[in-house]
């Protein structure tokens, strides 16, 4: 709702891009076709690319910037990739991720 002055729960939230392996098909990358910034992306192998920071413990990829659970956002999420594109606030994936990092459900 538009003018409400609710903050979507996504911008204050960011435990799915600190929770994840995001990887993806090469075919996303800028430098192949698609829109995913390549300096941000790994190789996995031939076809598969895997978010930068996503392979890491703690988990943390490179886009996300701010403070999880606090103010966060995607840096490229015009361009991210399809899992993130797909993924779905409120999922069952979404509340397991908000309770890795001590956030309560959405649902």
């Amino acid at each position: 709702m538009a003018g409400t002055g609710d903050v979507h729960p996504c911008l204050s939230c960011g435990a799915c891009c600190a929770s994840f392996r995001v990887d993806f098909a090469v075919y996303e990358l800028d430098d192949m076709g698609g829109n995913v910034p390549a300096g941000l992306a790994v190789e996995v192998n031939d076809s598969t690319c895997r978010m930068r920071g996503t392979d890491h413990q703690p988990v943390r990829c490179a886009a996300l910037t701010g403070t999880v659970g606090e103010r966060a956002a995607c840096g490229i999420y015009e361009w991210r990739p399809a899992p993130c594109r797909e993924f779905e606030e409120g999922s069952d994936a979404c509340d397991r991720a908000r309770a890795r990092h001590g956030m309560a459900p959405l649902g």
